[in-house]
């Protein structure tokens, strides 16, 4: 569980991303706000394209070149926007790591796996080769990969999904990070290496204290994984609550409509699920207002011009009613008909 302090592991403000595209600079970040504290396990939600992945590559400084960068990210006290890449080499790695969705196209395919977890050991903490190489078994071991001496040589190419992804987990904690980013790392494996996976993980994070942000489209995953769970769209955070809370009670449209897409025990035979109409805009055609309005059951004319002030949509109330919505300017009344209210009472629902 996460402890409180003063200075939070992991604060980002406004944070606003543009990038260069073949129609041009588009705004594929539109102010994003996250805050973790240190020990805490929190969670990014949303369908893909919503700005999932960007916001980790943003975290990590790994955007695409010329990527334009707005806004504040500050780690252990320190900005990481405008940082020279010298200085974030000296980050990655060292105080944060990523475990990448697909093992097979982030390990190198020319050097055997010892060499690939040895190799921040050997940039970070200056160990010789030899030390590396038995720091990195000892790594191995600890993300229980099966006969990891044998394993020291073997090539990517060599092993199975799961045992790649280990060897990726392994990677991630060789420095002993504070804080570790998870995308989809458990995308490509079958549903009972998940779980191997991802307790795994869960097993590690609270060992060593860090904070972990879990990239995922998985309800479920979530609800076991993280104790706080935002939910993006548009290149922005629609929604943020405890994990035990947004399950309990979906306050935005669009959170609702993922909760009703997930197929549920009991269901009648030939039932269809629920889906949400439409598709995520592409970053060249973000609507000038609110981005789900093109697909919101209960949107209306007030809703296309104007973005809604994410200050108003998070931290979520946990008493809201539930036929009400947290969208600062409509409320959905007991007959389910949308009635404008004050934006000042859509912040306070």
């Amino acid at each position: 569980m996460s402890t409180p302090s003063c200075t939070p592991l992991l604060d980002v403000r406004d944070l606003r991303v543009t990038l260069q595209t073949a129609h041009g600079w588009v705004q594929a970040l539109r102010g994003v706000n996250l805050r973790m504290e240190r020990g805490q396990t929190l969670g990014l939600i949303g369908e893909s394209g919503c700005g999932k992945s960007l916001t980790a590559l943003a975290i990590m400084g790994l955007l695409p070149e010329r990527a334009q960068v707005a806004g504040t990210m500050i780690f252990n006290g320190t900005s990481l926007v405008g940082m020279p890449e010298s200085e974030m080499c000296q980050m990655r790695g060292a105080r944060m790591a990523m475990i990448f969705q697909e093992p097979m196209t982030a390990l190198n395919p020319v050097h055997p796996i010892w060499k690939q977890i040895a190799e921040p050991l050997r940039l970070h903490q200056n160990m010789d080769l030899r030390v590396a190489k038995a720091h990195a078994l000892a790594l191995l071991e600890r993300v229980q990969l099966p006969r990891a001496p044998e394993r020291l040589e073997a090539y990517p190419h060599q092993l199975s999904g799961g045992q790649r992804q280990r060897v990726m987990i392994a990677i991630a904690l060789a420095c002993g990070p504070d804080l570790l980013i998870a995308d989809e790392p458990t995308t490509a494996l079958d549903v009972t290496v998940q779980k191997e996976v991802l307790a795994l993980i869960r097993q590690l994070v609270a060992e060593d204290g860090m904070g972990l942000l879990l990239i995922s489209h998985d309800l479920g995953l979530m609800r076991e994984q993280v104790e706080r769970v935002m939910v993006m769209y548009g290149g922005s955070v629609v929604e943020s609550a405890a994990t035990e809370e947004l399950f309990a009670q979906r306050a935005h449209p669009y959170t609702r409509g993922l909760f009703a897409a997930r197929p549920r025990l009991g269901m009648a035979r030939g039932s269809r699920l629920a889906t949400i109409a439409g598709s995520v805009p592409e970053m060249v055609n973000l609507p000038t207002g609110c981005a789900f309005a093109d697909r919101c059951p209960i949107s209306a004319p007030v809703c296309h011009p104007t973005r809604p002030n994410p200050e108003l949509l998070t931290p979520r109330v946990a008493s809201l009613h539930p036929h009400e919505v947290s969208c600062p300017r409509w409320q959905i009344t007991e007959n389910c008909t949308p009635t404008q209210v004050p934006v000042d009472a859509g912040a306070a629902a």
